[in-house]
């Protein structure tokens, strides 16, 4: 059973998230402000963690941050704003995903099925290597050069696929498909965010 953690402070949503995924197997804890889930995220063993934007006492962004320096448990920010500057922040904190509120609950499943998909699937490759740029495909590892390069799944994903298609010209829609791996209303450029922000695309 896959363990869950909640960290909302709106706890209405929170309770009614928690019921939905307990409904669909998950088992759900919660955390009602920023310190608190923190603590939780970083000793218990979960599976996904659901993470606020706007918390009491500690932000979603330091929260999510923090957990980065100890653990790469995935986690899907939930945040009221909508600003690709607001994505950019959670997605460099560390976050592998984002949904924007109000949200269907569908949509929230979609991504949380997508995310443990992508942590399961074993690769076919051990490592591959451009230029400067070695990725460990077993591992998930990214060096450049003698730098390690730390990566969100997502962005790990992405930058698999990528280079696996180098001189290839592949559509905002195709990377769409095959690393978000459901339909969805989200932005295709989301992509230009990601390939833009992310920190394997920076020197």
């Amino acid at each position: 059973m896959k363990k869950v953690l909640i960290i909302e402070d709106e706890k209405n949503l929170s309770q009614f998230i928690q019921l939905e995924l307990e409904h669909e197997g998950y088992e759900v804890r919660t955390a009602f402000d920023g310190r608190d889930g923190l603590d939780q995220a970083l000793h218990e063993q979960v599976d996904l963690i659901l993470l606020d934007l706007m918390l009491p006492n500690l932000n979603g962004i330091e929260v999510c941050r923090r957990i980065r320096l100890i653990n790469s448990t995935p986690v899907i920010m939930i945040t009221a704003r909508d600003s690709v500057l607001d994505k950019i922040s959670g997605l460099d904190s560390g976050a592998d995903d984002y949904i924007t509120k109000p949200f269907q609950i569908e949509e929230l499943l979609a991504r949380m099925r997508a995310l443990f998909r992508r942590s399961e699937v074993p690769m076919n490759h051990q490592s591959i290597v451009y230029k400067d740029l070695e990725v460990d495909i077993e591992s998930r590892i990214v060096k450049r050069g003698n730098n390690e390069i730390e990566l969100t799944k997502r962005e790990f994903d992405l930058l698999y696929l990528l280079l696996k298609n180098i001189n290839r010209v592949l559509t905002r829609e195709l990377l769409l498909e095959k690393i978000w791996g459901f339909d969805t209303m989200i932005e295709t450029n989301i992509i230009d965010v990601y390939i833009s922000y992310s920190n394997f695309a920076h020197k």
